[in-house]
């Protein structure tokens, strides 16, 4: 299955099997039929589309997916759309604390 972030089908059944819910708001992905904000939408944890591991490559939601836009994780979760839904940096889900950790 192709896809239009040149994630390969192995990495993408692998992060589809991981994420079922979004990494920074812990939302059940819906269908885009019932809510576009709360589809599964490709993400690159670390902002830049040639990082194409399983350690960047993630599912979110439309709706954090277009909050973040470009922003490095730690500066994200200090905005007004973090802090108004409770995501901080223990409520996300592990993947997104190892980029912490990591400097994101």
């Amino acid at each position: 299955m192709a896809n239009n972030w040149n994630i390969p089908d192995w990495l993408e059944k692998e992060v589809r099997e991981r994420d079922k819910t979004c990494i920074y708001c812990g939302v059940k992905f819906t269908s885009t039929k019932i809510s576009k904000k709360t589809a599964a939408s490709w993400e690159h944890i670390i902002n830049d589309e040639r990082i194409i591991t399983r350690e960047n490559i993630a599912l979110c939601c439309c709706g954090c997916n277009a909050s973040k836009g470009a922003k490095k994780v730690s500066d994200w979760l200090k905005s007004k759309y973090c802090i108004e839904r409770g995501i901080n940096a223990d409520s996300v889900a592990l993947i997104v604390k190892q980029a912490i950790n990591n400097g994101q």
